[in-house]
């Protein structure tokens, strides 16, 4: 390991579409990696984007906070990127964007962690007395601050790049029917590159950031819904 940093850097939700690019990004700077998941043994690609046992996946239910201190157990820096957006089960907004936010905060204070990153998403002040999503996130970001004072909360807006879910869908559904329906077609966003937002989160982590505060992350240009659609029917080769 000793081409590796020492420092040990805990991401949460590491191995979904923004983990698999903080992961990389994280190994390329040199550290090792602990991608805490609920199920370690779905995460095993995630091994190969680093050096021989530089990437490690553990089991961590964020419900749960003994599973939560162990993951942070040993870390530098812990990062959160777990975000629910629909509920079922005992998987609900409250349980994971409020309480496993806190949770997770509690234990990196707890531990000693230098730096806490916490992912949230844009907009979520702004919405959150009409969707119980963005209240349960912004409640997240509350809490987080109140349990970790220097954390950095980051909201990235819509967010495309190698296995996005919403653009690759998009492509697959342009490809597929014959005519593409435009909801709230004048409907406004900001998308931003998932490799710009895991490098601000590296930023963040390596404390080149004020700490304690929000910072929200957009890309360079402002799109309506039909501009987004519009540039996949492009990429997907069709036409409107």
């Amino acid at each position: 390991m000793d081409r590796f940093s020492p420092k040990l850097v805990t991401v949460f939700g590491g191995s979904g579409f923004v983990g698999t690019h903080l992961a990389q990004v994280l190994a390329r700077a040199g550290y090792r990696v602990r991608i805490a998941v609920r199920r370690p043994d779905l995460a095993g690609d995630a091994k190969m984007l680093g050096g021989v046992g530089q990437i490690v996946p553990i089991q961590a239910n964020i419900r749960n906070d003994a599973s939560v201190q162990r993951a942070v157990a040993g870390a530098d820096v812990v990062i959160n990127l777990v975000g629910l957006g629909y509920e079922g089960g005992k998987q609900t907004f409250a349980a994971v964007n409020t309480d496993g936010a806190a949770a997770i905060a509690r234990a990196a204070k707890a531990a000693g962690v230098s730096a806490l990153v916490h992912v949230s998403a844009l907009g979520v002040d702004l919405a959150a007395e009409v969707s119980d999503y963005a209240a349960s996130k912004l409640a997240g970001e509350q809490a987080v601050l109140e349990a970790f004072p220097q954390a950095v909360i980051l909201r990235p807006s819509l967010m495309f790049g190698h296995g996005d879910g919403f653009f690759n869908k998009m492509g697959f559904l342009a490809r597929m029917l014959p005519v593409m329906p435009v909801i709230s077609g004048a409907s406004r966003f900001q998308p931003v590159h998932v490799g710009d937002v895991a490098e601000a989160i590296l930023a963040a982590a390596e404390g080149k950031v004020k700490t304690g505060r929000v910072y929200e992350l957009g890309g360079p240009t402002v799109e309506t819904h039909k501009d987004l659609l519009a540039r996949v029917l492009r990429e997907a080769g069709r036409k409107r």
